[in-house]
């Protein structure tokens, strides 16, 4: 088939990232909102599988090495017709990760691509644009991930900055939350560490403060504002939601004395997301306060819509 046709094209999608691994399948057409046509996904939680020399270790890549051929299997069942397939901070950090890459190449025959931080930003920013338009103005974009922060802004569909931060939920967790719940001790050190590390960033955010929309991306920032109000999932994807720091803070001390279990009890709270949930609350705060953002709105795009833009851009021309 001609991709350059209008006629489109149906994508896999195929994202590697520190907390899931997710296969999308969407029908893509130039100029047309990308169309879910199958969803497949595990909470993989490549990041947990690191071991003492900062490399995944032999188990976690052989669960990768499964899920991506199983992966590779529907999306072709299914008639994809491209493979579009990423890594981000869990391969993009760890030690062995051209190994990594082999193995899986080598298994499976599908070439993951690792995008580095500041591309996560910048397809992360071209999503959200699209999402909202042109009438959102200058936007600032922020997405905690598993591993990472990203953070873009800019008044086009290429963000006039855009960079990441070690600031991921799950990697957070790991390093300082080790109680269940945490002791007041450990919570003390994240908010002094999330904070010592924006502020050595100080330059770079002061520019969001021209921000004219504020917008968050991804599964923590949508569990977040669920749990302070917003609507559910169910929905669906053009209701407009919004977390506002003042209901943030105020659940942040509440997650504090919570323990997983009764995370997992919450409002759209994820059992598989409740470990780091607290983690990050507490950089969302942080980053919001950080970047004078009093409240922010949740585009129910992220990464994996800018890849498939990416492409249906390329496309076109």
């Amino acid at each position: 088939m001609d991709v350059g046709t209008s006629d489109g094209v149906r994508l896999g999608v195929l994202d590697v990232g520190s907390n899931t691994v997710h296969l999308l399948v969407v029908d893509a057409h130039h100029g047309a909102a990308p169309r879910s046509a199958y969803s497949y996904k595990t909470e993989l939680r490549l990041a947990e599988f690191l071991d003492d020399d900062g490399g995944i270790a032999e188990i976690g890549v052989a669960a990768l090495t499964e899920f991506v051929a199983e992966a590779a299997k529907i999306a072709e069942q299914v008639g994809a017709e491209e493979m579009l397939a990423f890594a981000t901070s869990a391969v993009r950090a760890a030690s062995n990760g051209d190994e990594v890459l082999q193995a899986v190449r080598s298994a499976t025959g599908v070439d993951l691509e690792v995008l580095t931080g500041e591309e996560e930003a910048r397809l992360t920013f071209l999503a959200v644009r699209r999402w909202f338009g042109w009438s959102s103005g200058r936007v600032l974009v922020l997405d905690i991930g598993g591993g990472s922060l990203e953070v873009g802004i800019g008044n086009t569909e290429e963000p006039d900055a855009a960079f990441s931060l070690p600031l991921g939920a799950g990697r957070l967790t790991r390093a300082f939350l080790h109680g269940d719940p945490p002791s007041p001790g450990e919570v003390k050190h994240l908010r002094k560490h999330v904070r010592n590390l924006l502020a050595e960033q100080s330059a770079v955010l002061a520019v969001t403060a021209s921000a004219s929309h504020v917008v968050g991306t991804s599964k923590t920032f949508k569990q977040l504002a669920r749990l302070t109000g917003a609507a559910p999932s169910s929905a669906g994807p053009n209701v407009r939601r919004h977390l506002h720091r003042e209901a943030l803070a105020d659940w942040v001390p509440r997650l504090a004395r919570m323990s997983v279990r009764q995370r997992v009890e919450l409002p759209g709270i994820s059992p598989g997301r409740a470990p780091q949930l607290l983690a990050g609350a507490i950089v969302a705060e942080l980053v919001m306060d950080a970047v004078g953002a009093k409240s922010l709105e949740i585009c129910p795009w992220a990464l994996r819509e800018g890849v498939i833009l990416r492409r249906l851009d390329w496309m076109g021309q």
